[in-house]
């Protein structure tokens, strides 16, 4: 009898660590893996917060020639507001599909104000959110790809399980609002200042 007991006791106590080496290192995984979705989106709201920054400087360019485009500017004002406010990475990245529309539309109106081609201030702005833009859309294909690979290891079995036990749940993923895919692209460079075309030379005698 005793000798049985110690064998069932022994077999128990190793069916517990074989049990708590999963749960360990699936813990570790799910450890991991929502750590690299933080830090991918970490890479995307520093990126929001900064065309924040530089959309407002834009919209007090814009405003001194398209004064009665109040309906963008109020778009705008209540992304950016959203924005300030937000508190998680779902409510940033609704903050910021917002300012992707309102930006695209923005864009559209300013082409109907060719005055503004000619203000330095609008271009050096133009070119900086040009450049915010790029490395915004970089940072929110790494923050995708990270999601899909966390939330496939959230909802995979038996991950899952372990995933509920220790309140990890699927993250946001930050998808183009389709407002912003129906409004044309506009050409950042296409708002620049075209240069004066050179002098043509006198042919030689006259």
């Amino acid at each position: 009898m005793k000798g049985g007991l110690g064998i069932a006791v022994v077999v128990v106590a190793v069916l517990l660590l074989a049990v708590g080496g999963c749960l360990v290192g699936a813990y570790n995984k799910l450890v991991s893996a929502d750590q690299g979705v933080k830090s991918r989106f970490a890479e995307v709201d520093n990126q929001l917060q900064r065309r924040n920054d530089l959309i407002g400087n834009l919209v007090e360019t814009v405003k001194g020639v398209a004064t009665q485009e109040q309906v963008v500017f109020g778009e705008i004002a209540n992304a950016r507001a959203a924005l300030g406010g937000a508190r998680t990475p779902a409510q940033t990245i609704e903050a910021g599909r917002a300012m992707d529309s309102a930006l695209s539309r923005l864009l559209v109106v300013v082409e109907n104000y060719p005055t503004l081609r000619s203000n330095e201030q609008f271009q050096a702005l133009m070119d900086e959110i040009a450049g915010t833009e790029n490395r915004l859309a970089v940072a929110r294909q790494r923050y995708n790809n990270e999601v899909q690979s966390f939330n496939t290891m959230v909802k995979r079995f038996p991950t899952n399980v372990y995933a509920g036990m220790f309140h990890y749940e699927p993250a946001p993923y930050y998808q183009v609002p389709e407002a912003a895919k129906a409004v044309p692209k506009v050409d950042f460079g296409g708002l620049r200042q075209p240069a004066s075309p050179a002098p043509v030379p006198s042919p030689a005698g006259h």
